[in-house]
This record gives structure tokens, sequence and C-alpha cells, in this order.
């Protein structure tokens, strides 16, 4: 009688072993949390392009809706390199660096919207925060507040550092600006801040690492975020989409195939 009761609970601890190892795998396979309800999706042709296109993505059954068509969309200037995000922080190869003109690739929770305006748009609904004479993004690789939102206790008396830094420069550039959080969590120095969507200065003006698109398109964005959806930004080049979609949770190719370059 012991020596079967030994034997069974081997089998029992055996088979607890084996679903929590299959749960692992599926948990691994399945990819983006499922709170994840809206998905921005951008894939760009290579490693080196600065511009391709985005699209707006929502939860449908087992996999993912485009809910609005595509739009141009420009990228570092140098083109794209591994960020550090929900996905992308862990990937072998180049990473980014503060100033090296290059966007994070992988894929990235959608933080606060920063704004010149005292409200959002109409029909818009997520956390916001106008932007005053004292709020700064610290982008010195060097300060303990690196690649964090603060706000100066008197701007009229402002540091050193904050004219480089501060967010309100009347610039229409920054009217809207999108948090897109990498190296977030924690900020790890010099591997690149301050990561925005925001307005494009022009249809050939390549960024520093933003994502920009049009004004009308970035409003639209912002009028469809919702926070309970738990919006994420996935970028990626071709090869990178391809090879990881499915792991990562992504919209398949087909579904995707309006952005794909």
């Amino acid at each position: 009688m012991r020596n079967r009761f030994r034997a069974s609970k081997r089998a029992f601890t055996s088979t607890l072993a084996m679903l929590a190892i299959m749960f692992a795998v599926n948990s691994a396979a399945y990819g983006l949390d499922h709170s994840v309800q809206q998905l921005i999706v951008s894939v760009a042709a290579n490693w080196d392009a600065s511009s391709g296109k985005l699209q707006l993505f929502e939860r449908s059954g087992g996999g993912w809706k485009a809910v609005a068509p595509p739009v141009p969309v420009l990228y570092g200037k140098s083109g794209l390199v591994w960020g550090r995000g929900v996905y992308g922080t862990d990937e072998p190869g180049t990473h980014k660096q503060e100033h090296d003109g290059r966007a994070p690739a992988g894929v990235f929770a959608i933080g606060t919207i920063y704004t010149y305006d005292p409200a959002l748009p109409s029909e818009a609904k997520y956390p916001f925060h106008t932007v005053g004479p004292g709020d700064a993004w610290v982008d010195d690789i060097n300060s303990p507040n690196y690649n964090k939102f603060v706000t100066i206790q008197d701007p009229a008396n402002p540091p050193p550092w904050f004219e480089k830094q501060k967010m309100r420069h009347g610039d229409f550039a920054y009217r809207w600006l999108v948090e897109i959080r990498h190296n977030s969590d924690p900020p790890v120095p010099n591997a690149g801040s301050a990561i925005f969507f925001h307005i494009r200065r022009g249809p050939d003006r390549k960024t520093a690492g933003c994502t920009t698109m049009a004004e009308g398109e970035l409003v639209k964005m912002i009028q469809w975020l919702r926070a309970d959806k738990h919006p994420h930004y996935a970028l990626l080049p071709r090869s990178e989409y391809e090879a990881k979609w499915k792991a990562w949770g992504l919209p398949s190719p087909q579904e995707a195939a309006a952005v794909l370059p």
C-alpha cells in the first residue's frame, strides 16, 4: 500500500511538472497579455529605413482587426535599432543609445499624452498633462532623472540644464506628444530617452528617434486611444516582424498586410 501511494504521488508530481512546462510554453507562445486590446503597428522595410506605414488594430476574436487605414510615418534619420520595452530588450544585436538618430524597435506600452493645450481633442479620453513652463524631459545620461518627466519648482530661475530639456518651446511639432515607453521601467543610462509620437515637421523630415505623422492622423490616434484597453506600439523591420509576430502575439502578416513594405 505504501509503495503504491509513493508511486501515485510521484506520478501526480510528474503530471504537475508537465502541466507547468506546458503552461509556460503556451504563455511564451501567446505573446502580449490579453489585456492589451489596442495595438499600433508599424513595419519598416529594413533596419536602415526612415519611413513606413502605421495602422491601428483592436483585438477581434482570436486575432486582430485593423480599425483605420494605414498612414505614412517617419522614424529616426538613421533607421531603427533594438529598444527596451515589453519586447526587444533581450534581443541580440545593436541596441539604441542616446543621440544615435535611430528609432527603437520592439513592442512598447503607451504612456501619458503631453500637450500645450488645456484639453485633449474632442472625443479623446486618455490620461494627459498640459505642459507648463517648468516641465522637462531629462536626456542627460548622468542625471538620476534620466529619461523621466520632471517639473522644476522655479521656472523663473531654472537650473543650467533646463533650457535644452524643457518641454514647452512653442514648437508646433510638440503640440501633441504621445509617450512611447521605451527604456522606462527602469531607465538605463545612455539607452535612449524622450521617445514619442508627435507631429512631423514635413513629409520628408526624419527624426532623432521618434515616430512622426501628419497632425490630423496623430489627432485621430489620440481620439482612439483608451487607457483601459492598454494600448501598445509595435515597430519592427519587416524581416523581424515576419519572424516574431506569432510568438509576440502581433497581427499576422495577412492581418497587417497594409503596413508591410
